[in-house]
């Protein structure tokens, strides 16, 4: 570790270091010693602690950092240099107190009840704010860094939310924001990593991370730690006999060391042969008061403050007996120059909590908070903590109140992960209650709603939002019902929604706040005019148009950038009523480019790029397809978006095929539908992938004429589509699978009996599988629509402006069509611009 400094030193620039081990190896002990001994050698170093215990209170890691580098930034001298000592926070507890808030709300906690605004009127996009974020920290950091060599430990990351996660790795990832030398200790527990953690450690791999894995110790290091512990002239014996027990565990061994200082050769024999075990043996060795004082005390959390366990248990005297036994006989531990109190593991924290009975545990929960709520009363996330795990009806309203207050406070330090743990807190509070308060658990459950939007949970905070409305509409509040309408602004790049019985709900509700008597003003106008456009993406009637048409106008007399950007989106989701608009498009897609990067409008710059991908695509303009995917790709690592690479991927398996690689476009294509498993964008999952081999195996290197070769069209026997899962897409692929199995009769059935199309960014596909089928049977009729819808399109790829699939030039298909109908001059003009088409194509990729 220390070679890892003097690395850090001798580079100029930021490394990271991870420790892993059990519980009790001594990660925390190792990551102080090198603070110690950095903080000495004049190293500004700085701690930041993950909650210890499921639950717990937490001022998020990063807080407790960014306190400590502030003061160290603020200080006269640059760290260890002149009079001024390097600014250091040891392991002990946070430097705002346990739980303590970074920005303590004015005025306190909220009143009980009351609904606020669920969302600003103003789009303030999420991911510019989260990069913001990382950027401050990143300066911050930098700035410390530029005065002295920087330390920072973070400790329990196996506890750490995806926020925390998140943070540490944009610091220490590529690019790297920070410079300087700055050394990012990271501690876990290597049996307790989680999906969260095992992504955060994928991503900072390529770093090369120093890693340091803490074993047992070895039987002479146990004797010395054991020596230490229990004296000097001890027998080897009683030395190889812990290290049996302990298995060199250091926390494990020094329990042993103090029970055999305690009691004697003896008892080693007859404790069982486990670390909670010591710390119950040893604990039944104190007066029975100071037992009941320690159990509270753990009821509080790894940290003690006296004054509040004095409240707790109601007797000072008492109390202040027990701490010093507790001292003494090592379960508790002083740090810092004031002497702050904490269990010297979180072990024996744990250990003492679990063995309390579920009623007693409430109620000292219970007792816990009111004692905080007199003591500390804007401690609002240690409240909340232990009015939740009070567990009672009788403190579910505050419990409700106070989740929601530290709820509110997560969201403007920007951890909308920690916000939703505590949203979900409040409303299991109000239910607990009973739901008598109506207005407060449709807040909480808005606020649930928001922070799951932001965390990309887009299919619950729908769901929450569908509910909502329902409460809503009890409470005949139509002001109030216009403001869940209108929370959230979060892009949409494709263009069927995936719940059709929600957005038929919402659709209503907006038709009725739009006919609401008074109406509503502009901003919201357009706001809930580019709400009810978005959830009628895909239908066939213009109202949707028209409300993006009227949305986007108000927008634009505004000159407001969020809610422009917002129904330029809703009218890009409507540009679909008929094929050939991949040009205008195009034009949305540059707008929101360049609209979005004015303003930082992150998630709707992307957006831009994306729908440029797809109107390029249909265009045959590769090269710029090319260029704009790579303009997403670069935001999406920039900002750490990974569901862009989900869309991204997609599109990497369309180049292949258009570019005449089926074999590799199939597996990048399958490649891409297992990472859009379990993306969140359900709209996208079924059939998609069977779709896009559909259209693969129909569609073959083209000859001089844009048609495909002599039996490319043919699918290799291995293919059984009739087992094939094409979910929404059945209709359209039903016929040319009932052809290839050789039952015309139920094709030419199933072809008569298509319903129109979704007016989607797969709807020239439909056409075109529908035409292929037709052609076929010989079926006229279809033919001839066909040929109709699909004219407007005839310069551009067949399907290609979804960014997923393609059937070849639009003109190869309305050629045969033409030829079929008895048109052969048509034919033969579509032919020659199906070349044209194909020559562009290949001459773009």
């Amino acid at each position: 570790m220390r070679q890892a400094a003097e690395r850090v030193v001798q580079r100029g620039r930021p490394a990271l270091a991870l420790v892993s081990g059990d519980a009790g190896a001594g990660k925390t002990a190792l990551a102080d010693a090198l603070a110690r001994h950095l903080s000495a050698a004049g190293w500004t170093t700085a701690w930041g602690r993950s909650p210890e215990y499921e639950g717990a209170p937490v001022a998020g890691p990063w807080t407790q950092l960014t306190d400590a580098l502030t003061a160290a930034v603020g200080s006269p001298e640059p760290a260890g240099t002149g009079p001024g000592a390097p600014a250091q926070t040891g392991p002990g507890p946070a430097p705002t107190g346990q739980g303590a808030p970074a920005t303590p709300p004015a005025g306190g906690p909220p009143p009980a009840g009351g609904v606020p605004e669920p969302g600003p009127d103003r789009v303030e996009d999420p991911v510019a704010r989260r990069f913001r974020l990382h950027r401050a920290v990143a300066a911050l950091v930098t700035a410390a860094a530029v005065r002295a060599p920087v330390l920072l430990v973070v400790d329990d990351v196996h506890r750490a939310d995806p926020d925390t996660l998140d943070l540490l790795t944009a610091l220490v990832g590529e690019p790297e924001p920070v410079t300087g030398p700055v050394l990012v200790v990271g501690t876990y527990r290597a049996g307790e990593i989680g999906p969260e953690l095992t992504a955060a450690l994928a991503r900072v791999a390529r770093t090369e991370p120093v890693r340091v894995y803490l074993g047992g110790l070895a039987e002479p290091a146990t004797g010395e730690l054991t020596r230490a512990v229990a004296g000097p002239d001890l027998d080897p014996a009683a030395v190889h006999l812990i290290h049996q027990r302990s298995g060199g565990n250091p926390f494990f061994v020094r329990e042993l060391a103090r029970l055999l200082a305690a009691e004697g050769d003896a008892a080693l024999r007859e404790v069982p042969a486990g670390v909670r075990d010591v710390i119950r043996h040893r604990l039944g060795r104190l007066p029975d008061a100071a037992q009941t004082v320690l159990r509270q005390a753990a009821v509080l959390g790894r940290d003690v403050d006296p004054e509040v366990l004095a409240a707790l248990n109601g007797d000072p005297a008492t109390v202040l007996d027990a701490l010093d036994h507790a001292l003494h006989a090592g379960f508790l531990t002083e740090h810092g120059a004031d002497g702050q109190l904490r269990f010297t593991h979180i072990l024996v924290r744990d250990t003492l909590y679990r063995d309390l009975s579920a009623p007693r545990r409430a109620g000292w929960h219970a007792a816990a908070g009111a004692a905080v709520e007199r003591l500390h009363p804007e401690d609002v996330a240690t409240l909340a903590h232990h009015f939740t795990h009070a567990a009672g009806r009788a403190t579910a309203p505050r419990a409700a109140r106070y989740a929601r207050a530290a709820a509110e406070q997560a969201e403007r330090r920007f951890s909308p992960h920690e916000a939703a743990r505590l949203w979900r807190q409040a409303v299991a509070a109000h239910d607990r209650a009973g739901g008598a308060d109506v207005r407060g658990r449709l807040a909480a459950v808005m606020g649930l709603g928001r922070a799951l939007a932001v965390t990309g949970h887009l299919d619950e905070a729908r769901r929450l939002r569908s509910g909502a409305l329902a409460t809503a509409a009890r409470l005949d509040d139509p002001d109030l019902t216009t403001r869940l309408l209108t929370a959230y602004d979060v892009p949409a790049s494709w263009t069927r929604n995936d719940d059709e019985q929600l957005s038929r709900q919402l659709v209503r509700a907006v038709e009725r706040a739009l006919a609401a008597p008074g109406g509503t003003g502009p901003e919201r106008r357009s706001r809930l005019l580019s709400t009810l456009a978005l959830e009628l993406r895909g239908t066939t009637t213009d109202r949707g148009r028209s409300a993006a048409d009227e949305a986007e106008a108000i927008a634009r007399q505004l000159a407001d950038p969020g809610l422009l950007a917002v129904a330029l989106n809703a009218r890009y989701l409507h540009t679909f009523a008929r094929t050939g608009l991949a040009a205008e498009r195009a034009r949305i897609g540059a707008e929101l480019v360049d609209l979005a990067a004015r303003h930082e409008l992150v998630s709707f710059e992307v957006l831009g790029h994306l729908v440029l991908l797809q109107a390029h695509c249909a265009l045959a303009d590769l090269a710029a397809a090319d260029a704009h995917a790579g303009a997403a790709d670069r935001l999406a690592e920039r900002y750490d978006l990974p569901l862009v690479g989900v869309l991204t991927d997609w599109y990497a398996a369309l180049r292949l095929a258009v570019d005449g690689q089926p074999a590799a476009a199939e597996v990048r294509y399958r490649a891409a539908q297992a990472r859009l498993a379990g993306s969140g964008m359900p709209g996208m999952e079924q059939g998609l992938l069977a779709l896009a081999l559909l259209c693969l195996r129909l569609t073959g290197p083209d000859d001089e004429a844009g048609r495909p070769a002599a039996g490319a069209g043919e699918p290799g026997d291995p293919d059984d589509w009739a087992g094939w899962d094409f979910g929404p897409y059945q209709p359209w692929a039903r016929p040319l699978v009932l052809l290839r199995a050789g039952r015309r009769d139920e094709a030419a059935e199933a072809l008569r009996a298509l319903p129109e199309s979704p007016h989607d960014l797969l709807r020239e596909a439909r056409l075109c599988l529908a035409a292929r089928a037709a052609l076929a049977l010989d079926e006229k009729a279809t033919m001839r629509y066909a040929y109709a819808e699909l004219l407007p399109a005839a310069g551009e790829l067949a399907g290609a402006g979804s960014g997923v699939l393609s059937l070849g030039p639009v003109a190869r298909h309305l050629g045969d069509l033409a030829a079929a109908l008895g048109h052969p001059e048509r034919a033969a003009a579509h032919h020659e611009t199906a070349r044209a088409v194909a020559v562009r194509a290949a001459r773009h990729g």
